[in-house]
């Protein structure tokens, strides 16, 4: 087939189906929120504690407006799995006795409790009753939930709120005024709460700027601002609105009406049948960040910027999310989990441009980041301006990079899954690639053109549909054929760098077509090179040309070494590599082990034709000397504590880099250098670049290149200044002149 293709990575769990290995498999189950009987206690649960990942912790309830804990006696793998999946995990790993995450606090609300793993909450389950217990904290007990979501999970706040048992069933801002109607996202309107399947109207009477910044939060904009009330009190003597039962007070830090205190202090019932005497329709209008400002449904043409330059996010598969890293004396650096909350986190949202945080991540979970922990223990009071406002422990002890902060920020709804579709792969998260674009009048669905079609705009448009990181790209696939009715060509010349938000974000032809050719989120591996082993590890050698046959015929000499006799001498520059996958899932080699070439000098198969370039600039961004590895065979040299070696290039083994492994390339062995025989004394830049033609995804490509300042007398050669691409300053990065970034270099 003529058309361009992809296949996503979801981020949920799935069935085994009889896929070959590396394709998604179905949903195992879609969520449906359970059906408690009324006379049940309300309780809400949370992990918490010290040293945690996000899906462990000390298991804490929250019953009659106090947190407390629940006691290790007789606790069971089945009293685990209804936490678990009270809390949206798929189900229990493991539990831990004796406060293994810390002594809580409080009231220890449950004590020899006993579940038979069928429950629908902690609260159905047999125990001696709530707050009844003779335990210590000393007896707090854990969990280990898996990493997996249910599919679909949505939490809904049950909590008894001011002695009222409110739920709110789902929140929008719907457009009033005919001017803002056609205007995505919607900024401005009536703010309506769904009650009982109908839509109801909140009266103003009591409303506040603390409520409107909520309300603004959830829908993805970072504040809110004054709107023309006038036109509102007209309209709304044309159509009598029908109030919700129930006021709102929010403190403004809140990241969801459903946490504010509903209700009108302790009274039994709502207000009077729904009247507002005197006051009118709530109405919020928000200020959306610069990436997300309201446009006319025909044309987005605005790529996502981030707004401050302080803060970053890396390492996410969808716009909102990532692993926060900021910028300290021109070095950027990551946030220690250790305190990390929802609050911190909403303060990054914001000042990026999003609005609340949904979920506020730690363990390093959106993959671990380099350089140095800037900030720990941070404390927010939640209306800072920046994150770097708010407290924090400067010394940042005993943090490692497996205790990263992350978020995920609330967007705005832009609509931009709808112009989008894949269509006749096996599952959701394959298939043709289909456009939504106005002909003529009307909107019509089409196919892109698959003419330089890559990983990159596979990325972007698995970032547009919500799929997580792209896996595969492909140019010609004969089994999925799409729909008959979307054959004709409606995009183009498509070109993305992998940062937009959707494909018509990215360069492309536009109305003007032209095809030469014719025609639930998965995590992804992230490499990057210690740039300190680089510079330890630098040093000079002379070798006579007879040495060095094997590396001749794998072309990792300088073109000059064609004529040389084999006494002749090469200069190498020499050094180690030590590549880590900081990423959520291993790399891989894009080919398969039918591909793999035998090396006979090496004795071993090479899986990737280009891994990596090794390049000398001078200062001014010219390449003077180049010692690529033409071919690399991919394994385990070592992992962190506690991770297990994979893969191994000896005897056909599999290839790859585990999840916190790296792979070493040792100084001493062929063609891990440069060939630097015809280059005169002076100083340079060195250059490496991992992954340079995108062959296998990864969530960050960014770190993907490294730079130092290398200085050459003739006798000598070092490195100084050696960092990662995305490391360091805009600023600190004027230094390396002419060298910009791995794209503007190799694509």
């Amino acid at each position: 087939y003529r058309f361009g293709h992809c296949y996503c990575f979801h981020l949920f769990n799935y069935e085994h189906m009889g896929y070959p290995p590396g394709y998604p498999e179905p949903e195992q189950e879609m969520y449906s929120a359970p059906h408690i009987p009324a006379d049940t206690p309300r309780i809400q649960l949370r992990l918490a504690g010290d040293k945690r990942k996000h899906n462990e912790g000390r298991v804490e309830v929250f019953y009659s407006g106090e947190w407390g804990t629940v006691c290790d006696d007789d606790f069971s793998i089945h009293n685990a799995q209804v936490v678990c999946r009270e809390l949206g995990y798929l189900e229990a790993m493991s539990w831990s006795p004796s406060a293994k995450y810390g002594k809580g606090e409080g009231r220890v609300w449950f004590d020899n409790v006993h579940c038979s793993g069928k429950e629908s909450t902690l609260a159905l389950c047999a125990s001696n009753g709530i707050g009844v217990s003779d335990c210590k904290h000393s007896e707090d007990v854990g969990v280990i939930c898996s990493d997996k979501r249910i599919p679909g999970f949505k939490f809904i706040n049950t909590l008894p709120n001011h002695n009222l048992n409110i739920q709110v069933e789902d929140v929008r801002i719907r457009a009033i005024l005919s001017s803002y109607r056609k205007r995505i996202p919607v900024t401005e309107g009536y703010v309506e709460v769904k009650d009982g399947g109908k839509w109801k109207q909140i009266c103003n009477a009591d409303w506040n700027p603390q409520n409107s910044r909520v309300i603004c939060g959830m829908f993805g904009f970072p504040g809110e601002r004054k709107y023309n009330a006038r036109v509102y009190k007209m309209f709304a003597r044309r159509r009598k609105p029908s109030y919700w039962d129930y006021s709102v007070n929010c403190t403004g830090n809140e990241a969801h009406l459903s946490s504010c205190h509903l209700g009108q202090g302790d009274m039994a019932e709502g207000k009077d049948n729904g009247t507002c005497t005197g006051g009118l329709p709530v109405v919020v209008s928000c200020v959306p960040g610069r990436a997300f400002a309201p446009t006319p449904q025909s044309g987005f043409r605005k790529a996502f910027r981030q707004e401050q330059p302080l803060v970053r996010l890396r390492g996410g598969a969808i716009v909102g999310e990532g692993r926060v890293e900021v910028l300290k004396g021109g070095e950027w650096g990551t946030i220690c989990d250790d305190h990390w909350s929802l609050l911190a986190s909403s303060v990054v949202c914001r000042e990026l441009g999003f609005g609340t945080a949904k979920e506020s991540l730690s363990g390093g979970r959106l993959g671990q980041g380099m350089g140095p922990v800037h900030m720990n223990e941070v404390q927010c009071s939640g209306f800072e301006k920046s994150i770097t406002e708010c407290l924090f422990d400067k010394e940042s002890l005993g943090c490692s990079h497996e205790e990263d902060a992350a978020v995920r920020c609330n967007v705005p709804a832009m609509g931009f899954q709808e112009q989008l579709r894949l269509r006749g792969g096996r599952n959701p998260f394959e298939g043709r690639v289909e456009v939504l674009v106005e002909r003529n009048g009307s909107l019509v669905w089409g196919t892109v053109c698959s003419e330089g079609w890559g990983t990159m705009e596979a990325m972007v448009t698995c970032r547009q549909l919500g799929l997580g990181f792209a896996s595969s790209a492909f140019q010609e696939t004969w089994y999925w054929p799409g729909d008959v009715s979307a054959d004709r060509v409606a995009m183009s010349g498509v070109r993305c760098s992998g940062t937009e938000m959707t494909l018509s974000h990215c360069l492309h032809h536009g109305a003007h077509l032209a095809c030469p050719k014719g025609g639930g989120p998965k995590p992804a591996p992230d490499l990057v090179l210690n740039p300190q082993v680089v510079e330890q590890t630098t040093y000079m050698e002379d070798r006579p040309m007879f040495m060095l046959q094997c590396a001749y015929e794998e072309d990792c000499l300088a073109s000059s070494s064609r004529e040389s006799p084999a006494t002749a001498i090469r200069r190498l520059l020499r050094f180690s590599s030590q590549i880590h996958n900081n990423g959520q899932s291993d790399f891989r080699p894009k080919a398969g082990r039918h591909s793999w070439v035998w090396h006979e000098c090496h004795r071993h198969y090479h899986s990737m034709e280009v891994f990596t370039h090794y390049d000398l600039f001078s200062l001014n961004g010219t390449k003077v000397a180049e010692g690529h590895k033409a071919s690399f065979c991919l394994e385990d040299s070592e992992c962190d504590e506690g991770i297990d070696k994979r893969y191994e290039c000896a005897n056909f083994g599999e290839q790859g880099i585990t999840v916190g492994c790296w792979d070493t390339y040792r100084h001493d062995i062929d063609c891990q250098w440069v060939d630097i025989s015809d280059i005169k004394p002076g100083d340079y830049i060195f250059q490496v670049v991992i992954n340079p033609n995108y062959e296998v995804p990864e969530s960050d490509y960014s770190n993907n290149i490294m730079k130092c300042r290398c200085r050459y007398d003739g006798n000598r050669v070092w490195m100084y200044s050696c960092h990662n691409g995305g490391s360091l300053s805009s600023e600190s990065e004027q230094a390396f002149p002419g060298l910009l970034n791995n794209q503007v270099t190799h694509r």
